[in-house]
């Protein structure tokens, strides 16, 4: 086995089972690899695509049995669910899993809520009939004091959510937008950036808390902001014009290297952010000669910045 697989095996359990009661870390480890880690070592020394079939098939009965089981508890179901995941991500069905993985994200502790979320963010796509059965966890889970369940709330709403239940969370996820914490409001960002893809109709009465995103002091927040900007500028550029300034002195911060040393990549500061800021100055700058003057000016300021760094 590669030596990828090897360290892979050895952090997992790391990432699903720690902080268990009843047994260290020395206990969880082992709980964890007689189980996926044999399954992936068992796949991995097959030789033929038959071979595979015939173990997922005997591990997927396996599992069926065992989630359906009266006495499975939420630790078990918790590594059940991993080894489902991984056996999703084969190409195989575990379709009968998915309802054990919103009862998981429902009813689970934090580590196991975790595991719950990601599976369902997983198995499920925006129009399956199951995900309506997750609307009040994530309602619930958006208005709880724990800083962890409302990252896990807001992460699975920008990733899949029933376009007809957003009305039941929008005004939570608007509230987010003031929290005291940046990666919520940075989550916040992304879950109406979703909601702005899927259902653009629901979000335009928020466009002023957009702005407000924009000129936050985070730089993840307004780093996520972009990404609306851009798809609403290509949709109507003129209705943004008047935030051609704000674009660019954001752009003239990064340049100069205004932003933490976090965001550089190879001595080049924030390079993607510069490539959507461009992008976005692009389409303002269309038929605005003023615009595309300022654009073209900090596109050659970065140009010799990167030629300089390569000829250093």
């Amino acid at each position: 086995m590669s030596d990828i697989v090897e360290k892979t095996l050895t952090a997992l359990p790391g990432l699903f089972l720690q902080n268990q009661p009843g047994g260290g870390p020395a206990a969880a480890k082992a709980s964890f690899s007689s189980r996926l880690g044999s399954l992936v070592r068992g796949i991995t020394a097959l030789t033929s695509k038959h071979e595979e079939e015939k173990l997922i098939q005997q591990e997927l009965s396996s599992l069926k049995a065992t989630v359906s089981a009266p006495t499975t508890t939420l630790k078990m179901m918790k590594e059940c669910m991993v080894r489902l995941i991984y056996c999703e991500m084969l190409g195989y069905d575990a379709s009968f899993g998915y309802i054990h993985a919103i009862k998981l994200a429902q009813q689970g502790n934090l580590l196991e809520k975790r595991v719950g979320y990601l599976a369902v963010s997983l198995f499920l796509h925006e129009s399956h009939e199951l995900l309506l059965l997750l609307v009040n966890t994530v309602v619930k889970d958006l208005q709880s004091t724990n800083l962890v369940e409302v990252c896990m709330a807001l992460t699975v709403v920008s990733q899949i959510f029933p376009r007809e239940m957003i009305p039941a969370v929008l005004p939570l996820i608007e509230d987010k937008l003031q929290h005291s914490k940046e990666i919520i409001r940075r989550k916040a960002v992304l879950a109406l950036y979703k909601f702005h893809l899927i259902a653009p109709n629901q979000v335009q009465h928020i466009h002023i808390k957009f702005r407000k995103a924009l000129c936050d002091r985070d730089v993840g927040v307004m780093a996520a902001s972009l990404h609306i900007y851009l798809r609403m500028i290509k949709e109507n550029s003129s209705g943004y014009k008047d935030l051609t300034g704000s674009f660019v002195t954001i752009l003239k911060q990064v340049v100069g290297g205004k932003l933490p040393v976090d965001f550089n990549y190879h001595s080049v500061p924030a390079p993607w952010l510069q490539i959507q800021l461009l992008r976005i100055l692009g389409l303002l700058g269309k038929d605005d000669q003023s615009s595309s003057v300022l654009k073209r000016k900090y596109y050659n300021s970065t140009a010799n910045k990167i030629s300089f760094k390569q000829d250093k």
